[in-house]
């Protein structure tokens, strides 16, 4: 019920007010999105943690200005993989072999299928499949913040190809798909902070197939 009861009292804060969250709740929360289910076990993104304030305040604008991108404590930025290349499957491979101390057959069989597959797809098609498993860690990271109590904004509204720009990101063979300010709530300004949550019936969102 813990879990349920952190996830029931986080909501999209829409201001907060400046204060610092600790670096030991940060890490907790890059680990929780390190730790994140990804096809294949590729981890195709990159997590970008922002804290120096002149950068905030250069992508505020670009981010329909919305004031928690400045007055979080932490922006963090999800950049998937621009595309899958055989370099970074292997890479990804080459690791596994290392840290588990011993190749499998059936695991070697599996990267030459997936070099056979990935790398000759158009490249717009491999960043939204990339895309996609950054959102699964992206998921992570918000229930991992609320565990910590920390308050989170999911930002979808930004011009992307700007903070691309602003991060130089292209150039090392990603793009951003979603950023998440983290901070506290501004009890104060935050017209949402006292909305009472608004769900789905469970009839409405869950189909029973017994």
């Amino acid at each position: 019920m813990e879990l349920l009861d952190k996830l029931n009292w986080r909501y999209a804060a829409k201001a907060m007010n400046g204060d610092k969250v600790s670096q030991e709740k940060i890490d907790r929360i890059i680990e929780a999105v390190s730790l994140a289910p990804t096809s294949s076990g590729l981890q195709p993104f990159e997590l970008i943690v922002i804290t120096n304030q002149e950068i905030k305040e250069k992508i505020r604008p670009i981010s329909w200005n919305q004031s928690v991108v400045t007055d979080c404590s932490h922006l963090l930025v999800f950049a998937a993989w621009d595309t899958y290349t055989a370099d970074r499957i292997n890479k990804m491979f080459d690791l596994t072999n290392t840290i588990r101390g011993f190749k499998n057959e059936g695991w070697e069989n599996y990267r030459q299928m997936l070099l056979n597959s990935y790398p000759q797809k158009d490249a717009e098609e491999n960043f939204n499949h990339a895309a996609k498993q950054a959102y699964i860690a992206f998921s992570q990271a918000i229930a991992a913040a609320a565990f910590e109590g920390v308050d989170s904004t999911p930002l979808e509204g930004f011009d992307a190809n700007a903070l691309d720009e602003i991060l130089g990101l292209r150039a090392k063979g990603l793009r951003s798909c979603v950023m998440l300010p983290l901070g506290y709530r501004d009890t104060e300004n935050d017209w949402l902070v006292n909305l009472t949550k608004v769900r789905k019936s469970k009839e409405d969102l869950v189909t029973l197939i017994d």
